[in-house]
This record gives C-alpha cells, sequence and structure tokens, in this order.
C-alpha cells in the first residue's frame, strides 16, 4: 500500500520538530514548525540556500556533514548539536538528524531539527537549583560549625569553673584544717556553673522546639516585675533597668519560663550592645486585642541587613566561637509557639527596639491562698527508678533513699521490667528517664502498669519529645520531671506523684 502525498504532506506538518528537505545546499521543502522556528514565512524559506539558517559554530561541520552526505549509503548519517540563525538573526541552540533519502530526482537530505532552547533553559536551572542546594548544605554546616563552637565555647567556660572549684573543694577538704566556709563558697561556684549549663540547654530544647511547654494564664506585669532583679544582675551595675508597665493590660496564656528565658536573653544582647553603659527599657501596652511587650536599648544597633537576618538560627555577629546565634531564634521560636509575632527596629548609633505581641484575653488564674507543704521525705514507699546514666541513678537513688523511700534500680527498660517481675510487695511509683536505649521510657511504663496498675509513673528528662502531645506540652495525665534536677526538686516531684 502507497502512502498518498496528502497523508505524507499532513505527517510533514503534523511533526513537531521542524523540518527541512535539502537539495544540495538548497532547501526545497519546508514545514510549519520550521517557519516557525527560524522566523521565515515556509513560501520564503523554499528556494532559499541553507545557508541563510547557518551560524558560524554550524558552518564549521559543514565541510564534514558534505562529505557525508556524498559519499554515505541512504540512512541517518548523525545527529550533532549546533546552533542556528533565526531571520533576526538571532541563534537558537538545536539538534539536527540529517538522513539520506534516494529519489528519483536525486539524492535529498532530510534534515529534522529541534529547538533545545527549552531543554538547556531546564537543564541549566536544574543546574542551579542543584548549585543552590549544595550552597544551602555548605551554610548548614557552616551554621553547625558556628553552633558547636559556640556551644563548645560557653561549655567549656563552665566545664573550666567547674572542674577548678572541684578541686579546690577537695584540696580544702583534705587539708590538716579544712575550711568548711571555704568549702561551701567553692562547691556554691560549681553549682552556678552547672546552672548556667542547664540555662544553654533549655535554650537549645526551646530553639528546636523540644523544650517542655506548660502554658498558663499569666499577668505579664508581675512577671516582668519578678524578674527584675535577675535582669539587673544580668545586665550589670552600668546599665539601668526602666520597667514602664501598662496598668490596664490583660492576662496572656504562655510558659512563663519561657517568656523569662525571652527577657534574659534580651537583656544579654542589650547588654552586648551597650558596653559603655545606657539604659535598657522595658515597657508593655495593648495593641488591639494583643498584649505588646516591648524592649528597647539605647547601644550600637544594627545595620538593615544584619536586622533583615536577626531571627535566623546560628546567625552572629560576634567572633567565631564566642556565641551560638541561638539567642533572637529562641526567642523567635518562644513567641510564635505561643502564638504571638516578634519584630526588630535598630538603626546603627541608636540603639534596638525588640516588640512583641502576644494574643490577650486569657481568663485570669485562680489564686491558690493556701500554702504549699514543704517537700517531706518517705514513708517506706518503694519506687522503681529507671537510668541509663550510672552516676545519675546513683545520685536519686541516694536522694530517695535518704529521704526515706525503699529504691530499686535499674539501667533500661528490660531489667526494669525482670526486677518488677521478682519483686513481691508494691512499688508505688516508677521514676523514669524517658529516653533510654532499648525502651523507652514510655513503654516501659504502660507495660508496667499492665503488670501492676496500681504503679504511678514519674518521668525525667531534659528531652522529653517521646512524651510531648503537639506544640510542645505535654500527653494528658504524663507528670514530668525536667533533667537537671536538685534534690529537693526529686523529692517534691516523688512526694506530689504520690499523694496527688
Amino acid at each position: 500500500m502507497e502512502w498518498s502525498e496528502e497523508l505524507a504532506g499532513g505527517l510533514l506538518q503534523a511533526a513537531p520538530d521542524a523540518i527541512l528537505v535539502v537539495d544540495g545546499d538548497q532547501i526545497v521543502l519546508a514545514n510549519d514548525r520550521a517557519e516557525q522556528m527560524y522566523g521565515w514565512p515556509r513560501a520564503e524559506l523554499v528556494g532559499q540556500s541553507v545557508e541563510v539558517l547557518m551560524t558560524d559554530e554550524s558552518r564549521m561541520v559543514r565541510a564534514e556533514r558534505r562529505r557525508l552526505f556524498d559519499e554515505s549509503p541512504p540512512g541517518l548519517i548523525g545527529r550533532i548539536v549546533t546552533t542556528a540563525c533565526r531571520r533576526d538573526g538571532t541563534e537558537i541552540p538545536v539538534e539536527s538528524s540529517t538522513t539520506i533519502i534516494e529519489t528519483p530526482q536525486g539524492r535529498l537530505a532530510v534534515a529534522v531539527v529541534r529547538d533545545m532552547t527549552e531543554r538547556l533553559r531546564a537543564e541549566e536551572e536544574k543546574a542551579r537549583l542543584r548549585a543552590e542546594a549544595q550552597d544551602h548544605r555548605n551554610q548548614r554546616l557552616e551554621s553547625l560549625g558556628q553552633l558547636a563552637g559556640g556551644i563548645a565555647h560557653d561549655f567549656n567556660n563552665m566545664l573550666g569553673v567547674i572542674l577548678n572549684y572541684a578541686s579546690f573543694v577537695i584540696e580544702e577538704a583534705e587539708s590538716a584544717e579544712p575550711d568548711v566556709a571555704a568549702i561551701a563558697a567553692d562547691a556554691e561556684q560549681v553549682i552556678r556553673a552547672g546552672k548556667r549549663g542547664t540555662d544553654l540547654t533549655h535554650q537549645l530544647l526551646s530553639f528546636a522546639r523540644r523544650e517542655v511547654v506548660r502554658p498558663r494564664p499569666v499577668d505579664l506585669n508581675a512577671l516582668i516585675a519578678g524578674v527584675q532583679e535577675l535582669l539587673r544582675r544580668t545586665l550589670g551595675e552600668h546599665i539601668p533597668l526602666l520597667f514602664r508597665p501598662d496598668p490596664d493590660l490583660p492576662m496572656v496564656t504562655c510558659d512563663p519560663n519561657q517568656i523569662e528565658q525571652l527577657l534574659v536573653m534580651l537583656a544579654l544582647n542589650a547588654r552586648d550592645a551597650m558596653p559603655s553603659g545606657g539604659n535598657l527599657v522595658i515597657d508593655t501596652g495593648c495593641l488591639d486585642d494583643r498584649v505588646r511587650l516591648r524592649v528597647t536599648d539605647c547601644g550600637r544597633g544594627m545595620a538593615p541587613d544584619v536586622v533583615e537576618r536577626a531571627f535566623e538560627p546560628f546567625f552572629t555577629t560576634k567572633a567565631s566561637g564566642e556565641g551560638t546565634g541561638l539567642g533572637l531564634a529562641t526567642v523567635y521560636g518562644i513567641v510564635t509557639q505561643a502564638g504571638g509575632e516578634v519584630g526588630i527596629n535598630s538603626e546603627v548609633g541608636l540603639g534596638t527596639t525588640v516588640t512583641v505581641l502576644l494574643p490577650a484575653g486569657a481568663a485570669a488564674a485562680p489564686v491558690d491562698t493556701a500554702e504549699r507543704p514543704a517537700p517531706t521525705g518517705g514513708h517506706g514507699e518503694t519506687l522503681l527508678v529507671v537510668e541509663d546514666e550510672d552516676a545519675l541513678r546513683d545520685v536519686a537513688g541516694r536522694i530517695l533513699t535518704g529521704a526515706g523511700y525503699r529504691v530499686l534500680s535499674a539501667e533500661c527498660g528490660a531489667q526494669a521490667l525482670e526486677l518488677a517481675a521478682r519483686h513481691d510487695g508494691e512499688i508505688d511509683l516508677l521514676v523514669s528517664d524517658v529516653v533510654m536505649p532499648g525502651m523507652l521510657g514510655k513503654e516501659l511504663a504502660e507495660r508496667l502498669v499492665v503488670a501492676r496498675p496500681g504503679t504511678r509513673v514519674l518521668y525525667m528528662s531534659g528531652y522529653a519529645q517521646p512524651v510531648l502531645a503537639s506544640e510542645g506540652t505535654l500527653d494528658p495525665g504524663v507528670v514530668l520531671l525536667g533533667k537537671p534536677f536538685t534534690a529537693n526538686d526529686l523529692l517534691a516531684a516523688v512526694r506530689e506523684r504520690l499523694d496527688g
């Protein structure tokens, strides 16, 4: 069956690529796509020399193509990627495949030419995206290096204090006439350094949104008033703190500990920005249906490009190893987690203002007029303490045993279940770490409570994500003691859980 001339013509016009039929150097046939690609009307293109479509680059391979045309048998003689010239003189990248055919009129070349502009643009875009992704990876690695350097700097300072003052305690205790007051003073320095380490850990967890959030109705003015002394110690004597509260400020719902942390971090930033001194002003007010907290310093201020990046994680203008770049990023995390907004206004030489907006309208918290009893010891209750860190397990056991509890200790979930299975009496309370190898504290608690329904559970953790619900709050019914804890913290939490 022979194809009709109309069918052949239809196929030629339907082709998505430009098709040129060339006799020697003369174009004898072109399809609609060729007209669109080259910008020549088809009637004008036919009869032209193929030279009008060539560029300097394509002319370089013309001699070789001509030799192949003359010497090769009918069929495909190859595919090349080169450039072509449009009627307006612009050059476009093309891929050309040429086939030789024998006809009664002689040997003809049929060239199928594809415009490569979009493909090359897509490949360039892919290459650009790959380069951007690599650049982002490099930036993340650099940021992690900055973070690691800043944390290492801070923790090394703390560890230096702890190690040296602990050595002073040992030296004084082993002396012929120990000075108890000196030992107590040195031990206090160890505790202070440990608390600074705890604060940095909480900052990291807040930034990563892994900190336990305990929101409740808060009187922001009262909270700020209560933390003023801490802020003044943070700022130093050369920076006066001025507090200007709005007396009609409504309540807000937030975690008061996180707001205190936010204020301390802003105070630290202000202190660094005012090495020669100056006022730090904290004021509160109302803005529509939101409560405004504003912290203003008169320090060095920030350039616009620094302000734009101020909330970026790990971004810092301090020297390498002198800052983690987490301060303002953590402030941003705390505020947004509380459903609020935060912004910065700053000018070089004029100071900086950080404005926090929190949703207003929380109901007032009920006033508890009853005095809270001081933490009391045990009455022989049996506690199962599960902690994979040997030293911390020993510390907890020592505190609880000394307070009158009977303590069973295990280093992991599996060992705890075996110990509970062998124990004949009651186990009044499971005190378990949250994150442990082999079995998480939550799974241990679920399995133990099935076997012993009367056993209550108290978790202890510095990383509580496995027992957290959405927004960083605790799952219903979960009670958590944050690490690190003091003896009073542990005893109060145990007693409250047993009596609750």
